[in-house]
């Protein structure tokens, strides 16, 4: 104990210096945005480094759930390209190859961190800037919707998943034009809200909710979930709708990336 003492007093200068140090690099960031954006960056890059080493031995045992998922979603992927086609699905062959003018891409990525405990949960994936993943593209399964990327580095990004009470997003009835935001409050991960859905709208529980294109980041037609219950807010003139999850938000694996090519065209506009 007295050695540790001895240490202390005689290297108290230098360790004053690094406190002051450290005090000072934590004020810097975050009163300054691009000091608190480079340092988000690196923190992608060495934490996507850890997660995606320490997933890679747990992503080899779920390799048979994720190959049945994947199947899953080829063989509904399909039956949809059938009926836009006028075929049957099985006149769809496997070599076969279609090019469509889409105003989205997609680019899929791995999950390696999901937080789903927390107020604000985010998650990592091992996709970035090196793959043209950028902030403000919307991410999805082949159940619905998990986010939008929040920040990247070279080859990783951060997601602000809708289990985070900085979410908002545009979401609305699939039967009808009537939309509201998509919100969570932090209670249950599997129940998200659904708010100002005015009272005019006709709704039941099991009513499905979609993402209803109202900005560049979803397309419409994105699944959410369903309406497990709902009632009217304090003033009556609005729908405080909780919404079941389609996503098990505990348990994603592969996620993909959304990006509008008319994103620039449109944001013209805006401007």
């Amino acid at each position: 104990m007295q050695q540790i003492i001895n240490f202390l007093i005689k290297n108290k200068h230098f360790l004053l210096f690094l406190l002051l140090l450290f005090l000072s690099l934590i004020f810097t960031i975050q009163s300054h945005s691009y000091h608190k954006s480079k340092f988000i960056s690196s923190t992608n890059f060495f934490s996507g480094g850890l997660y995606g080493w320490q997933n890679s031995t747990s992503d080899y045992f779920g390799l048979k759930g994720e190959n049945e998922r994947l199947l899953a979603e080829n063989e509904n992927l399909r039956n949809q390209l059938s009926v836009l086609l006028g075929l049957k699905p099985t006149d769809i062959k496997k070599t076969d190859t279609l090019s469509f003018d889409k105003p989205y891409t997609f680019t899929k990525a791995r999950v390696i961190k999901n937080d789903y405990s927390k107020i604000d949960n985010y998650i990592l994936i091992d996709k970035g800037e090196n793959d043209s993943i950028f902030p403000d593209m919307g991410v999805i399964t082949d159940k619905g919707i998990i986010g939008i990327v929040e920040n990247t580095s070279k080859n990783y990004s951060r997601v602000i998943s809708i289990l985070n009470s900085n979410s908002r997003i545009n979401a609305g009835l699939k039967k009808s034009n009537q939309y509201g935001s998509l919100v969570w409050n932090g209670k249950d991960p599997n129940i998200v809200q659904l708010e100002t859905i005015p009272r005019q709208a006709i709704l039941k529980e099991g009513d499905t909710i979609i993402t209803h294109g109202r900005s560049t980041i979803f397309p419409r037609g994105i699944g959410i979930g369903t309406i497990a219950s709902y009632k009217l807010n304090q003033n009556k003139s609005y729908y405080l709708i909780d919404i079941k999850l389609f996503n098990d938000m505990s348990d994603i694996g592969f996620v993909y990336t959304i990006k509008s090519r008319d994103i620039e065209e449109i944001k013209s506009l805006e401007d």
